[in-house]
């Protein structure tokens, strides 16, 4: 416990100088606090600068990575929830203050969107989705049968050619492999494209799978067109986001609209349309109904068109209502508190596993010290970690219970002697007085219950003249004028 109190208290100071610089750029009151403090441009600038460089470290001490163009890709390389595409409306944002900060604070494989905004990424999992899938299997029958046709009479690589083909052999083998923290992880995706569809499963229920980040922070900030200090800056945090529905995450979303494809759909219809209805009127013998056939069918197929589409923009609703109350777990203030207590729940875990080990297992080497701490987690948790062993043995070393002979290997101190060196901290202190005051309302209590219970029975056993005299003495003592 005294191990946890230091290092929270550690952390507590950087963590307040966050706190303090995020209530200046508080989308919600911080362009009033600004005008308080008046401030120049330049201050102002040098402060937002300063607060994203603690966000940033925040970000790397709770193992949140920055998502690259290359993860993104695969990503969102299939369909899952999502059937329309999703465009951010780039002129809403603000491309100087994430500039000036990678420009200060260069970072490898930035995403193309970087300037605008940065989404962070920890941790993946697995989603899964069970239903009929009626729409999803009678599409993939006719793509299938289609790209079929076009194989067996050459007209694929005519119409294609060899970027088709390349194209398709990436759908084909869309499984997710990434690597992290230079380890691959690799995630099968299961979905109603590459199923063999026959009739055991044409009409039954089907799952589906599909990999997931486990945890999403989007930091972007919106432009200001009004002349004023308004400077907020947006954080908002989200859990289980389907790597394929990725999307919903992204700030500042437009509403989706029909896709070129779905427009080229409609001109193709009316032009086939059209010609078939002049050939039918330039015969001798036109046959009305043959001509109302046709445009009865062409109308059917834009109508049929644009309800796909309507059905999708209903779901697409749908889905981001329930991201903002399911997906959604906090955003600005909140996100920072959650991080900062991540951080600190981190620091001490690494610190208690690195002095156990040293205390059970006697002493050991940096990189000793790293292997048997991975080796405890994977056999009591079952969990394979990078384990920060430089980090945890600096703070161990910065708090005087270990230290590093001349051969290189660290040794710790005996629990009882470690607590004497760290010593009481404050929150034992105030624990202490809580206690201490806790007990003496504790005694008042009970005296005065004992005191009560006493009166009480000879309020009993008197007469009735007595007993007014009693409960008038109860009644001062427990509610004295």
């Amino acid at each position: 416990m005294r191990v946890e109190y230091t290092i929270r208290a550690w952390y507590n100071l950087q963590f307040e100088d966050l706190m303090q610089l995020y209530s200046l750029f508080d989308p919600i009151h911080g362009a009033k606090k600004l005008e308080q403090q008046h401030l120049s441009t330049q201050e102002i600038d040098d402060l937002e600068l300063d607060f994203l460089k603690h966000v940033f470290q925040v970000m790397e001490k709770s193992n949140f990575k920055i998502a690259t163009d290359h993860e993104i890709n695969i990503a969102l390389s299939g369909q899952y929830r999502l059937n329309l595409p999703i465009v951010v409306d780039e002129s809403k944002l603000d491309t100087e203050i994430l500039k000036k900060y990678f420009a200060k604070h260069p970072y490898q494989n930035l995403p193309h969107f970087a300037e605008k905004y940065i989404i962070f990424r920890r941790g993946f999992g697995i989603d899964h989705m069970t239903a009929y899938f009626i729409n999803a299997k009678v599409n993939t029958i006719i793509s299938r049968v289609w790209r079929g046709f076009l194989k067996a009479t050459g007209l694929k690589r005519l119409i294609y050619g060899n970027k088709r083909a390349h194209t398709t052999s990436q759908d084909e083998s869309d499984d997710l492999s990434i690597d992290v923290e230079q380890e691959s992880l690799f995630v099968e995706r299961i979905r109603i494209e590459r199923m063999r569809l026959s009739n055991f499963n044409l009409l039954k229920k089907v799952t589906i799978q599909e990999p997931t980040f486990d945890r999403m922070i989007v930091l972007y900030r919106r432009i200001n067109n009004r002349r004023g200090s308004d400077r907020g800056i947006y954080l908002k945090h989200f859990k289980s986001i389907p790597m394929a529905d990725m999307e919903i995450v992204l700030p500042e979303k437009k509403n989706p609209s029909l896709t070129p494809q779905d427009w080229v759909k409609f001109l193709v219809s009316a032009v086939i349309g059209l010609v078939t209805v002049a050939k039918s009127l330039t015969m001798r013998k036109t046959d009305i109904w043959v001509i109302f056939a046709i445009l009865f069918a062409l109308c059917s197929y834009c109508v049929k068109t644009y309800m796909t589409f309507q059905s999708n923009l209903v779901n697409y609703q749908s889905l981001i209502t329930r991201s903002v109350y399911e997906k959604q777990l906090d955003s600005g203030r909140g996100t920072l508190l959650h991080l900062c207590d991540e951080v600190i729940q981190q620091e001490v875990k690494e610190v208690i596993v690195a002095y156990y080990i040293l205390m059970e297992q006697g002493k050991a080497t940096s990189k000793e010290l790293d292997t048997r701490c991975e080796e405890l987690i994977k056999s009591q948790f079952d969990e394979t970690c990078n384990f920060d062993v430089d980090d945890a043995v600096r703070k161990l070393e910065k708090l005087g219970i270990v230290s590093r002979d001349a051969s290189g290997k660290y040794s710790c101190v005996s629990l009882e002697q470690a607590n004497e060196i760290i010593g009481t901290t404050t929150e034992e202190v105030v624990l202490m007085a809580n206690q201490d005051d806790e007990s003496t309302e504790l005694g008042i209590g009970i005296g005065r219950q004992s005191s009560y219970s006493s009166r009480f029975t000879r309020y009993n056993s008197e007469s009735s003249a007595e007993r007014s005299g009693y409960m008038d003495a109860v009644y001062e003592s427990v509610f004295p004028v």
